[in-house]
């Protein structure tokens, strides 16, 4: 599909297409400079770019309209949001970005292809986390719109590499500078500050096995990578014919690399027959509501718990704030679990929601993962690290305070923990070794890879996602454990209070029977255990630091552009006619 403009705006003729006056082909801030001075751009692209109002300009037609063009901005950012679970449209991901990036090429100016940039990051924020609505309300608008804004350097570099007729060498750059550029984003928005890492792209590829093969290599940095890769080749193979052989070779090269990692890249191995295996029960006590909700829920919980005897289980995991705070403060809380833990053989990992002590004498709320055994707890605690912005805190409550009028904000920070713990279970568990984190902690990928490089057999989560029951959201935070579990080479437990509880095997597969957000149960699930590294574990980040490695060649080749560039001279003067007058040539 090819975007034409109608006639060109008055004024631009000379500039788009005269000889010694063509401009650069791109949008961005020095293709722009060397139109000014009638030179070419960055690879001598004549002057029929969107900038110049040339042929993909949309001069006239329906997207001349700003208000169109900002509706069609907003909805092809939020396109990607289908890729995700609940839709699950894994394979629209790959190119799901292609009318986004067909739009920004045309844009007539660079203001313009930023602002496209910005607009579709509003949709893409909005579109990932609207589920958020009924606790933020308009207060998402605005964290849209700020966030929205690492999408408009974004959109420069798409009009940049991809305006005009892009030449080999550009079709090139822009598989490589597009795909880092989005990396960039989603590592800074990454920041718990800013909602943390939910939503990231390759994300969308949980259940696929090649692309968590890739994940094994460079973690989920790697495969979203190579989906805006695959996105630009096909924009590239849609946009212009020129550069179509040069897009269809970058997309066979996509498809040898995951080739190469599949055949070639570290796979974890079982640890042995026999003892290959480990039992862990996870306990969902389902939707609890009305007055008294806390005890009925530790009731239903223990009741199911109760249902595991006899079944030779290692580990009993309890969901997030499993026990609220009036069950924690009193000792019958703790005889109870440990009659639990007694009666099934295994040490039980429940979740504390209550105000408490650590370990450094601070007082406040934790949320924590709390490690039970026969006798009571045994002293294994872990303090959630990373808290969720206004669900759990407020970031600059005395600048934001007002959104706990507004929606669900927390109406008190939680404290924070200081460090990761590894647990170790008792002999009766063969010493097994977890690794706990709490709710959204498990969209952090360096989170899960500190604990198994501190010696962790399983990654254990625990979760609620009751106030977005009826929401993609239970699905989406489900998923993120095929991931984490690839990328680590270990198997990993999702156990939450209403579902989806899930647990996944070393490569990311699934094991046994998720529990879904309709069920009040106990599950058991048989998980390999694994040994050996994954390139992920042993390299970390490495995707991020090249994407960045990308664009900071980049800037060094736009900068030494610029100062070999010959500055104006000065004008010269007039031209004068044969009857002599400059002012009215010809008289």
């Amino acid at each position: 599909m090819r975007i034409r403009g109608g006639r060109l705006p008055a004024g631009r003729n000379a500039a788009g297409e005269g000889a010694s006056g063509a401009g650069a082909s791109g949008a961005g801030a020095s293709g722009a400079g060397a139109a000014a001075e009638g030179g070419t751009g960055a690879d001598g692209a004549s002057g029929d770019g969107p900038a110049a109002g040339g042929r993909g300009s949309t001069g006239a037609g329906a997207l001349s309209s700003p208000w169109v063009r900002g509706a069609a901005a907003l909805l092809a950012g939020a396109l990607p949001a289908l890729a995700f679970p609940a839709p699950g449209l894994w394979w629209f991901a790959y190119g799901a970005l292609v009318p986004w990036l067909l739009l920004i090429r045309t844009a007539p100016s660079p203001r313009r292809a930023a602002l496209d940039g910005w607009i579709g990051g509003i949709g893409f924020v909005i579109a990932v986390h609207h589920w958020l609505i009924p606790s933020l309300h308009v207060f998402i608008v605005l964290l849209a719109a700020l966030l929205g804004l690492l999408w408009a350097p974004w959109g420069l570099l798409v009009s940049r590499l991809l305006g005009g007729s892009p030449s080999v060498s550009r079709a090139v750059a822009a598989v490589v500078v597009l795909p880092s550029g989005w990396l960039t984003i989603e590592l800074v928005r990454s920041w718990e500050g800013l909602g943390g890492p939910w939503g990231l792209l390759g994300a969308s590829q949980w259940e696929v096995a090649p692309a968590l093969r890739v994940a094994s290599v460079g973690g989920v940095w790697l495969v979203s990578l190579l989906v805006l890769a695959v996105n630009t080749g096909a924009a590239l193979l849609v946009a212009d014919r020129a550069a179509r052989t040069a897009a269809g070779v970058l997309l066979v090269v996509c498809a040898l690399s995951v080739a190469a990692m599949w055949a070639w890249a570290p796979r974890p191995t079982n640890t042995g027959t026999g003892t290959g295996t480990v039992r862990i029960a996870v306990v969902q006590p389902g939707v609890v509501e009305g007055p008294g909700s806390v005890a009925r829920r530790f009731d239903r919980g223990e009741e199911l718990t109760r249902s595991l005897r006899g079944r030779n289980v290692d580990l009993v995991v309890w969901g997030e704030s499993s026990i609220g705070a009036g069950a924690w403060e009193r000792p019958e809380t703790a005889r109870r679990l440990a009659g639990l833990s007694r009666l099934v053989g295994a040490d039980l990992l429940v979740n504390v929601d209550a105000r408490q002590t650590d370990g450094s004498g601070r007082s406040g709320i934790f949320k924590s993962a709390v490690l039970v055994g026969p006798d009571g707890p045994t002293g294994d605690r872990y303090d959630k690290m990373r808290l969720v912005p206004f669900g759990e805190y407020v970031p600059a409550r005395s600048l934001l305070g007002w959104a706990t009028s507004v929606g669900k904000a927390a109406g008190e920070d939680r404290l924070r923990g200081d460090r990761q713990v590894v647990m170790t279970l008792p002999e009766g568990a063969r010493g097994l070794r977890i690794g706990p984190l709490v709710c959204f902690e498990t969209a952090f990928p360096d989170m899960s890879r500190g604990l198994v490089r501190d010696g962790a057999q399983v990654i254990v989560a625990q979760s609620a996602t009751s106030t977005f029951q009826d929401s993609w959201a239970p699905a989406q935070h489900a998923s993120l454990g095929a991931l984490r579990a690839a990328e680590n080479g270990r198997p990993m437990v999702h156990s939450t209070l209403t579902g989806i509880s899930a647990a996944y095997g070393p490569r990311g597969e699934r094991v046994g029977r998720p529990l879904g957000t309709d069920a009040s149960a106990a599950e058991v699930f048989d998980l390999p255990l694994a040994r050996g590294s994954t390139l992920y574990v042993r390299l970390g980040d490495w995707p991020v630091y090249g994407a960045l490695a990308a664009l900071a060649v980049l800037c060094a080749v736009e900068g030494l552009r610029a100062l070999r560039r010959p500055a104006p001279g000065p004008p010269g003067p007039p031209a004068r006619t044969a009857h002599g007058s400059p002012g009215r040539p010809g008289h």
